[in-house]
């Protein structure tokens, strides 16, 4: 049994937005609280769509690690680290690469998807074919079993599933596993011995899910049993193998409702954002400028706030006393556009003052951000390294 553990990762894009905060950091914050968490910097899948002008990605990194922090991303309880400062994560995408068939990769949706949507760029590369291979490597070689994903990332941990499913069935039948599965029994003591045994039965014989559940429990209290012995004991329970790569569960997250300040989804393709520490004289002019229902050309036209993009905002930030306020208002023209406007400027304002002060330490001494990711990277490197030895033993490479 491995631990629950969670993995997510963002490409390096700079300063991030409104909309990554309450897409993904807001649910990172949470998840923190909840599981042991892991949070990379993913700039090796930049370079899939980035690789003739890779120029900027180092600051883009610092830059968005300090946007973690400013968001309450606290590495006291998540591990922040950097992709490629784990070179583990390139040599299990190497290996996996030599087992997984090419159509597994040419049939993931987001692949032609994103060549049609960038088709300026030349993406008919290795690596761009290859990045959902590299995404699976990033989550199996933390053994990761939550992945927060939006609905249209389903597909890439069912591609994750696979892979380990693969993995496991071409290199988890090590020899002699049946010999080494009942020597490895035997130390779990006479008592322990005979209720491994009698739960096996149970679940094998007849089926009882409960008693896998039971066994595993069992497992957790043979504090002295080795880690390989332990994933011998649990595929010699279900009457599989050695379990060597975890298979990962997609943890669903809401999908963003984060509008731009013109409407549209925020995005910086649009040029529409509000980024998390922009000044406050900037967001305000932002907000005052946004463009309204068309129907309101003056003071006392009245309005219909479903017209208008400033109400999307509305729905973000405001309590249901203010936007009854603005919805009585608008259709009545009793508010004016700007008006209607302060509340939101107020919250974006109110909601960006802490992320602020949670950053001036990191702008002042950008040392302890560096720090933070060294130590993050050793603590990653470390998990990988546990993963990547036992992989190797697995595919018989380990030369001892």
């Amino acid at each position: 049994m491995y631990a629950e553990r969670v993995l997510s990762g963002m490409r390096p894009t700079g300063s991030l937005h409104l909309g990554h905060y309450h897409g993904v950091l807001k649910n990172w914050v949470q998840l923190q609280y909840e599981y042991p968490c892991l949070f990379f910097v993913a700039d090796w899948h930049a370079l899939t769509t980035q690789y003739d002008d890779p120029q900027g990605i180092v600051d883009s990194t610092w830059e968005m690690v300090v946007d973690w922090l400013a968001a309450g991303v606290d590495p006291a309880r998540a591990t922040l680290f950097i992709q490629s400062q784990v070179p583990e994560h390139a040599e299990l995408h190497l290996l996996l690469s030599m087992m997984v068939p090419l159509g597994w990769l040419e049939r993931v949706p987001t692949y032609k998807d994103q060549q049609e949507k960038l088709e300026n760029k030349d993406l008919s590369t290795y690596g761009f074919l290859g990045y959902p291979l590299l995404q699976s490597a990033d989550i199996l070689i933390y053994r990761a079993d939550k992945v927060p994903v939006g609905e249209d990332q389903v597909p890439h941990i069912e591609f994750s599933r696979e892979v380990a499913r693969r993995f496991n069935h071409l290199y988890g039948r090590e020899p002699g596993f049946a010999d080494k599965a009942r020597e490895a029994v035997k130390k779990l003591g006479s008592k322990r011995a005979r209720r491994y045994e009698e739960l096996r039965m149970r679940f094998q014989q007849q089926g009882e899910q409960a008693a896998v559940g039971q066994a595993h429990a069992l497992l957790d209290e043979a504090h002295d049993l080795s880690h390989a012995d332990r994933e011998r004991l649990c595929g010699y329970l279900e009457g599989t193998g050695k379990m060597i790569l975890v298979e990962p569960g997609a943890l669903l997250t809401e999908a963003s409702r984060m509008p731009g300040v013109d409407g549209q989804k925020m995005s910086k393709s649009y040029g529409n954002t509000i980024t998390l520490r922009e000044d406050a004289t900037s967001v305000t002019q932002k907000i005052r400028r946004m463009p309204t229902d068309p129907a309101r050309i003056r003071r006392t036209d009245v309005g219909d706030p479903d017209k208008c993009p400033v109400w999307q905002l509305h729905q973000v930030y405001s309590d249901a006393a203010c936007q009854a306020w603005v919805q009585q208002g608008c259709r009545s023209a009793g508010i004016g556009c700007l008006d209607c406007k302060q509340p939101v400027i107020d919250a974006i304002l109110r909601e960006q003052a802490p992320m602020r002060e949670r950053a001036q330490p990191f702008l002042d001494d950008p040392q302890l951000v560096r720090s933070i990711i060294a130590d993050g990277n050793s603590k990653a490197r470390h998990l990988a390294r546990e993963t990547m030895r036992d992989v190797r033993q697995a595919m018989g490479m380990d030369y001892r």
